[in-house]
């Protein structure tokens, strides 16, 4: 009886430790967990007319316009002046944009670089960019760095006392295939945005971008449906 007891209460103070961290990480962080075959998920960067979606209002239209509901969407990688994907991007299994190994200034060329990206199998997968190799079974892919985790370490970059604060997003993969997308609420810096990642059990994630970073996610009372973004990423369900 008296294992019992001591049983019950080692969940108790299991449970209790878990939901402290969950409401402090829902005090940081907006985060929304996604199983992508059993979800629609897809990277958007122009609508049918061939425009340049930019802010996640236009998104959410032209989802609308399909009979379709956002669910939720978030900026999905750095852009140039012009709102053209940085690097690699990869939609409904075309290359809009190629590749980008050169070496630069800016958080994009932190290395390593990596790429996020889904099969048509609805297979999520993050990999350093000097490690990707294209392949036609890639429905979706955007381009993005430095990567936050690789193989469940720290980017060795990264300092944890760092000064170098801002509103960051990012997203990373469980093990069981499902996909994590976390915007930052407050300012914070590269190792803290990675260590939740890694606390809640990703192998790889990627950074997305900075103080531009807009989320979009209702049922958790998030909602910001401007910016001005190149490639955004959404999830959507039918009406």
């Amino acid at each position: 009886m008296l294992i019992k007891h001591n049983y019950l209460l080692f969940l108790l103070v299991l449970l209790s430790v878990s939901c402290k961290e969950k409401i402090q990480h829902d005090e940081k962080f907006v985060i929304y967990q996604v199983n992508p075959k059993k979800q629609t998920v897809k990277l958007y960067w122009k609508n049918s007319k061939d425009e340049i979606l930019k802010s996640i209002n236009n998104l959410k239209k032209e989802a609308e316009s399909k009979n379709e509901k956002l669910v939720f969407a978030m900026n999905g990688g750095m852009f140039e002046p012009d709102n053209s994907p940085k690097g690699l991007y990869i939609e409904n299994f075309k290359t809009l944009k190629s590749i980008d190994t050169l070496q630069g200034s800016g958080n994009f060329y932190l290395q390593p670089n990596g790429i996020f990206y889904i099969t048509q199998n609805h297979q999520p997968d993050i990999i350093e960019t000097k490690k990707f190799r294209q392949n036609k079974s890639i429905q979706y892919a955007t381009q993005s760095g430095p990567m936050l985790l690789t193989e469940g370490k720290i980017n060795s970059i990264f300092q944890k006392d760092s000064k170098n604060l801002n509103i960051r997003n990012g997203v990373g993969i469980l093990e069981n295939g499902e996909i994590i997308f976390v915007m930052s609420k407050k300012e914070i810096n590269f190792y803290s945005l990675a260590l939740l990642f890694k606390e809640m059990g990703c192998k790889n994630a990627l950074y997305l971008d900075g103080y531009v970073s807009r989320t979009y996610l209702p049922e958790k009372n998030w909602i910001q449906t401007d910016g001005n973004f190149g490639v955004m990423i959404g999830v959507t369900a039918s009406k």
